[in-house]
């Protein structure tokens, strides 16, 4: 979602087991991953010249990038189908009296969780949630865009960060930090893009040491701006991370990115949602990376009206017309064109190999 444009709770833009563990953080318990794929074609060289129609959909998706054809290496990343993950950190919220609701809500919800959080925190928390699974169980199921809110918790004398929407995380940025670089190690020809965004309570010396933390993790893996970006050409040179970073601190950093643009509809409804990015396609699309997102935006009218439900609810309910949708675009530079494609519950869909499947159409 677009910065600074926000509704109640929704606002515009754990564990260091390893894969195996299928381990929810939200919870404490174990979650299926599907991922939308019930099968994954064996990993050969043959399979890299496969040019059939349902060929980028079936592959394995935790490897997808190191499996496109030959004839898609030397394209910019910025023109390719990419699935990425809205608000990629919302599987660990805390749900307990460590933490407030974030100071992005309304003074009113600020007040009633304070005095009644036992009733108004599981309120906020089935809106809050847009992921289930952590982040390596997302990159596992192919996001290669990761949507990251960095906040610092207002009372917190440490200097450690955590992830934020709704409420904070019960994990710090420096966790998933790790988590993602072990999972980079063990996928070297898989590149991510990660967005720190909406940065809340950081003033410059925790941006320092949060830009400290970025280039301690990922190294020499990181991506300076200067280079060309392509499969082939990240292969070579052994980048594997591109970190766009939304503030003024970047504009001086070779290896921070600026912010990538994101397409918000703003809407609660896939039909407004896709009239509301086909307006958009007409004008054209911004030069480099940008994304849009398909995620819904809830409103409160929304919300009273159904007290049962769940942003979830909300999103299975949709896809159908929202994935319809999205085998409909074209990647490329052209207009009308789209880059980075994210969601919500992303594993719950056949998300993912749709947005994949959309490079095919690169081939032709």
């Amino acid at each position: 979602m677009q910065s600074g444009q926000q509704p109640a709770w929704e606002e515009q833009p754990g564990s260091q087991e390893q894969p195996g563990a299928a381990r929810r953080c939200i919870h404490g318990s174990s979650a299926s991953l599907d991922c939308g794929t019930t099968r994954k074609i064996k990993r050969n060289t043959g399979l890299r010249a496969m040019s059939a129609r349902s060929a980028l959909k079936e592959l394995p998706m935790e490897d997808w990038m190191g499996h496109l054809p030959a004839a898609l290496w030397d394209i910019p990343l910025c023109n390719l189908a990419i699935p990425g993950s809205h608000n990629a950190i919302t599987y660990c919220l805390d749900m307990n009296d460590r933490s407030p609701v974030d100071l992005t809500q309304p003074d009113m919800l600020q007040k009633l969780d304070k005095y009644m959080k036992p009733l108004i925190r599981p309120f906020v928390y089935k809106w809050a949630v847009t992921q289930e699974h952590a982040i390596w169980q997302q990159l596992d199921c192919g996001v290669r865009y990761c949507d990251l809110r960095i906040a610092h918790r207002p009372t917190d004398t440490s200097t450690d960060l955590y992830f934020y929407h709704g409420v904070y995380t019960t994990v710090t940025v420096e966790t998933v930090l790790t988590e993602i670089r072990r999972w980079l190690d063990a996928h070297p020809r898989e590149v991510v893009i990660l967005s720190f965004s909406h940065f809340l309570g950081l003033n410059q010396e925790l941006h320092m040491l949060l830009i400290t933390a970025i280039r301690a993790a990922f190294a020499t893996k990181l991506c300076p701006k200067t280079e060309p970006v392509t499969l082939r050409n990240l292969w070579e040179l052994g980048y594997q991370v591109i970190v766009s970073y939304e503030h003024k601190l970047a504009s001086g950093q070779n290896d921070l990115w600026a912010h990538i643009p994101y397409w918000w509809a703003n809407k609660c409804k896939p039909e407004a949602l896709i009239q509301e990015f086909e307006h958009r396609k007409k004008h054209g699309r911004p030069g480099g990376f940008f994304v849009t997102g398909i995620n819904l935006t809830e409103d409160l009218k929304y919300i009273c009206s159904h007290p049962t439900e769940s942003l979830k609810d909300l999103v299975t309910s949709t896809y159908p017309a929202l994935l319809a949708w999205v085998r409909e675009q074209s990647p490329g530079s052209q207009v009308g064109s789209l880059n980075i494609i994210a969601g919500d519950f992303i594993s719950e869909s056949q998300f993912v190999p749709s947005v994949v499947a959309l490079n095919e159409k690169l081939l032709h």
